[in-house]
């Protein structure tokens, strides 16, 4: 199969959708790989590694486009890019197609064949396609949080571990899934007072008994996330529901009554986001303040440490690329449930329940398809 490797162009987003040892997978089983031009050079992958791999480097996205029977990307396609999509070509990247009506309309009209990382599904449960994302996503929320509290940055001026003498910051992260643990992970180091809810008493116990006294876990109600959120000097908000819109957890009205100088940081953006006051923002304009609050929105946070995230990304993607190449689509498909988990659009349909319900199309089961 003939990949292809664009050059990310969302704003100020540096990860590439293949590193040359991931190239070298491919060509190693026959597979043949175009790169776009200085795809990965922000972050130390040159053209030359690309080339020793066996990829052969061509000028533009538009002929990455034309000749790639597989497109292998890190972000969802931009208008431009959507526009060069043909039927029958595999899309491979993530795509949160719930909250972005545009992109799915344009996804459906190229009559191309999407699978969504974020959607695939693991032997042992999860996302293990998302998942090295909320990680990285997760442990940089505390830092962003951190950094936008200072007064600088138009914070009210808290050192979230306190000094001896001044009480730490409080820090309330809401859901204990991947992106609420290594979130916690890094929150814990800084000394601060940390609040996690979760509605999985399970996760919480086992919180609890790595954490101790370190920690508050709470059951999350409508009431409890209120309390805490109104108590909190950072919030961050690490919801989930696979594939769909994210809740909307905390209200404009709790928003209105947290503290002037507050910091939210939603890591659910891409699927919407949990804070009904939250809209998307990019690194070159993180913020923006709703009621004196400091909202960071930014939709691809894990872009920020591109070059973590990039080789955190293909450990995870790899596999599953490879199949796509040695199997062609259907196949590959047909022999993996959890890959075919992956199909959001495909032929001009839309097969991921979720964004079906969410965005008003009709639902096409893969299986009808593979059928």
């Amino acid at each position: 199969m003939l990949v292809g490797v664009p050059k990310e162009i969302k704003n100020h987003e540096y990860r590439v959708g293949l590193t040359p040892p991931s190239v070298h997978e491919l060509v190693a089983r026959g597979h043949q790989v175009i790169v776009q031009k200085n795809a990965g050079s922000e972050i130390g992958l040159s053209d030359d590694q690309y080339v020793a791999a066996g990829a052969t480097i061509v000028e533009s996205a538009q002929e990455i486009f034309s000749r790639a029977e597989m497109i292998v990307k890190v972000k969802e396609p931009q208008p431009g890019e959507c526009a060069m999509l043909r039927e029958g070509q595999i899309l491979y990247t993530y795509l949160h197609l719930a909250p972005d009506p545009e992109q799915t309309a344009a996804l459906v009209k190229s009559k191309a064949v999407c699978i969504a990382y974020e959607t695939i599904t693991g032997p042992g449960g999860g996302l293990p396609l998302l998942a090295p994302m909320s990680e990285v996503a997760g442990r940089m929320s505390i830092q962003a949080g951190a950094a936008h509290l200072e007064k600088s940055k138009g914070g009210m001026g808290l050192l979230l571990g306190g000094v001896p003498g001044v009480a730490p910051g409080h820090i309330v992260i809401i859901g204990a899934g991947v992106v609420g643990t290594n979130a916690l992970q890094m929150a814990v180091g800084t000394g601060a007072r940390v609040t996690v809810l979760d509605k999985n008493i399970d996760r919480l116990r086992q919180l609890d008994l790595v954490y101790g006294n370190r920690i508050a876990t709470v059951y999350s109600t409508g009431h409890a996330i209120e309390e805490a959120v109104l108590a909190a000097d950072l919030v961050i908000g690490g919801v989930l529901v696979p594939g769909a819109a994210a809740p909307k957890l905390v209200t404009r009205s709790m928003i209105s009554r947290m503290k002037k100088g507050a910091v939210v940081v939603d890591v659910a953006i891409d699927q919407g986001g949990c804070f009904e006051t939250s809209h998307a923002t990019t690194h070159a304009d993180p913020t923006f303040v709703v009621d004196g609050v400091i909202h960071y929105c930014v939709a691809n946070m894990p872009g920020a440490v591109a070059r973590t995230s990039t080789f955190a990304l293909n450990n995870a993607t790899i596999g599953h690329a490879l199949a796509l190449a040695n199997k062609g689509w259907r196949r590959a498909l047909l022999d993996d449930a959890h890959l075919r988990q992956g199909l959001n659009v495909c032929q001009g349909q839309v097969t991921y329940e979720a964004v079906a319900k969410t965005l008003g199309y009709d639902y096409v089961p893969a299986d009808t398809l593979l059928a």
